[in-house]
């Protein structure tokens, strides 16, 4: 489960936190979330996110 980042806004995906806001609990690993799910920040959708090098 690695931290996922928005390229529109910068925001950062990251597993161990889930979104709280979108009622994603803890520990969902990014490949799991819903297909319609958005990014927090600015809206952008899913395909928009890269995982972190590292």
């Amino acid at each position: 489960m690695g931290t996922y980042i928005c390229l529109v806004c910068g925001y950062e995906y990251q597993p161990p936190l889930g979104d709280p806001e979108s009622d994603i609990p803890p520990n969902t690993d990014f490949q799991t979330l819903p297909g319609d799910w958005a990014c927090p920040e600015c809206g952008a959708e899913k395909s928009n996110f890269v995982a972190e090098a590292g």
